[in-house]
């Protein structure tokens, strides 16, 4: 069974990204760090319930070692968006004619596994979500974030497979729902503000 890590938003440059998170949601991010192996690097935001979001761009100043990027990225184009959603998995092996091959990666002291296929493309175009197991001993990114007092009501992933991608993730979790449509997503947010949201 999956379990929902966090959701990514993409964007050409990071700054348009930040900014536009920024706007969308009336937060202001905290800085995140570098993907060495994929050329990128990211902001964050913490959201209640253990959940936090990042918005990430490829550094035009970096090369990556993997010889491409991830999380779609290097096909990226237009204005920033939500882009890839990221789910917990005990054994990432048993995804991997789905998810693709589990690397390893790690920055300071955060050390995870995550599933990349070879062209770092996404499953299902971003339909299947990206699959992470964080390194035993390891503090959760979201627990040293500070609070943006956003919650998640509910996160919308459209896709034409919607139906059999509902049925491999295997989700149990009322937030998450499917609909067969243009492939895109949705978050909603409740908080201070009342309600916000991403597409």
């Amino acid at each position: 069974m999956l379990v929902l890590d966090h959701l990514a938003v993409g964007a050409a440059t990071l700054a348009e990204g930040v900014e536009w998170v920024q706007s969308q949601l009336g937060v202001v991010l905290e800085r995140g760090g570098t993907h060495e192996r994929y050329g990128t690097h990211n902001m964050l935001l913490g959201l209640e319930d253990g959940l936090y979001l990042e918005v990430i761009a490829k550094d035009r100043d970096a090369i990556p070692s993997a010889g491409h990027s991830w999380f779609g990225l290097d096909d990226f184009t237009g204005p920033p968006r939500l882009a890839n959603w990221i789910c917990c998995a005990d054994n990432l092996s048993d995804y991997a004619d789905i998810a693709g091959p589990a690397r390893g990666l790690e920055r300071g002291n955060l050390r995870w596994d995550i599933t990349v296929p070879d062209d770092g493309s996404l499953p299902y175009a971003g339909g299947f979500p990206t699959l992470i197991k964080w390194g035993e001993g390891v503090v959760h990114p979201a627990t040293s974030l500070k609070s943006s007092g956003l919650r998640l009501r509910e996160f919308i992933v459209a896709h034409p497979e919607a139906t059999k991608i509902a049925r491999l993730a295997q989700l149990d979790d009322p937030r998450i729902k499917f609909e067969a449509g243009p492939q895109g997503f949705v978050a909603r947010f409740d908080g201070p503000n009342g309600l916000k949201e991403l597409r």
